[in-house]
């Protein structure tokens, strides 16, 4: 039996100190192992992933002595949150924690997209010198698609550059949204010079930027996806980027991860990230003690803080 065990590349100075406490046993490869993976989690009081490891139904089932499914980062698409409930599992995930980060890569990647800058990188490197003018953001709109911690930490930044800042968010409150004005989503397709994606993968959210929304976007415009890779229909954007409307794409998720190379690779007019823009160095730092915190105190039978399921507590033995 294992207290702790970690299935993907999550480590850190909180989760050494963990060690301390518990038997904790890193296993940063298990998830691409289905098999090795069930057996080692069904021993295990504590599970910690990322974005990899598939905690399904039938994995939670196979688990009896699981306490707490510890997510390193805010998506739960890999997570079958209502079998957790189900079975008095605790799910923590500090919901938040990379709004920061994610929020200024955003940014960056679209004044990298502005000011054609990968691509000027490259031609400097072998003797280009190409000055064509890029553009500025500033007293232009920036998009949301979606309203939570990260969207509205994006929309902090672009005001702060002088932006005006739209979003789409069917079920957020208005209210909560300080200056960003809430839109439709065919307004906020049509009225963005840059729109970035915080989206969640659901099936309302699935091929949600599609043809015809691609259709709409402003000639020139940069879209950014931070969200998840399912909103976007790949193909539909890399036909919208050779026509010029969107101008430019910064994507730093996937449909698949890592992705088979293909036509959005070999455009010019796009910045590709490895699902990097949630991951610095401090909101790992704060994310790991988040988790450190709810593992021990759920282990120690008292209440996570970061749950985001019904559980507060491990279940009854």
């Amino acid at each position: 039996m294992v207290d702790v065990l970690v299935t993907e590349d999550v480590w850190g100075e909180p989760f050494q100190e963990l060690a301390g406490q518990w038997d904790v046993r890193r296993e940063p490869e298990l998830w691409s192992e289905p098999a090795a993976l069930a057996k080692a989690a069904s021993e295990a009081s504590a599970l910690v992933v990322r974005n990899r490891t598939p905690v399904t139904a039938e994995l939670l089932a196979a688990c009896p002595k699981l306490k707490i499914v510890a997510r390193a980062g805010v998506g739960l698409d890999n997570i079958a949150l209502p079998a957790a409930n189900d079975a008095g599992v605790v799910v923590a995930a500090p919901l938040g924690a990379n709004a920061r980060s994610v929020a200024e890569h955003t940014l960056g990647a679209a004044l990298a997209l502005a000011r054609n800058t990968v691509p000027r990188d490259r031609e400097a490197r072998t003797g280009g010198w190409n000055r064509a003018a890029g553009t500025e953001l500033h007293g232009k709109t920036w998009g949301l698609l979606g309203a939570g911690a990260t969207a509205r930490a994006c929309g902090q930044l672009a005001a702060a550059i002088g932006m005006t800042v739209l979003a789409y968010d069917p079920y957020v409150d208005p209210e909560s949204l300080g200056g960003i004005r809430l839109v439709s989503l065919d307004e906020v397709a049509d009225a963005s010079d840059v729109l970035s994606c915080h989206l969640p993968a659901t099936p309302e959210t699935t091929g949600l930027v599609g043809r015809e929304f691609l259709a709409r976007m402003r000639p020139g415009s940069l879209f950014v996806n931070v969200g998840r890779g399912e909103v976007v229909d790949e193909e539909a954007l890399a036909d919208a980027l050779e026509s010029g409307r969107p101008a430019g794409a910064a994507l730093d998720v996937r449909a698949q991860e890592p992705p088979a190379p293909g036509r959005l690779e070999q455009l010019p007019n796009t910045v590709l990230t490895p699902h990097i823009a949630g991951i610095t160095e401090q909101s790992q730092d704060r994310i790991l003690r988040v988790l450190a915190t709810d593992i021990d105190a759920v282990l120690r039978g008292a209440e996570a803080r970061a749950m985001v399921g019904i559980a507060r507590k491990a279940r009854a033995a």
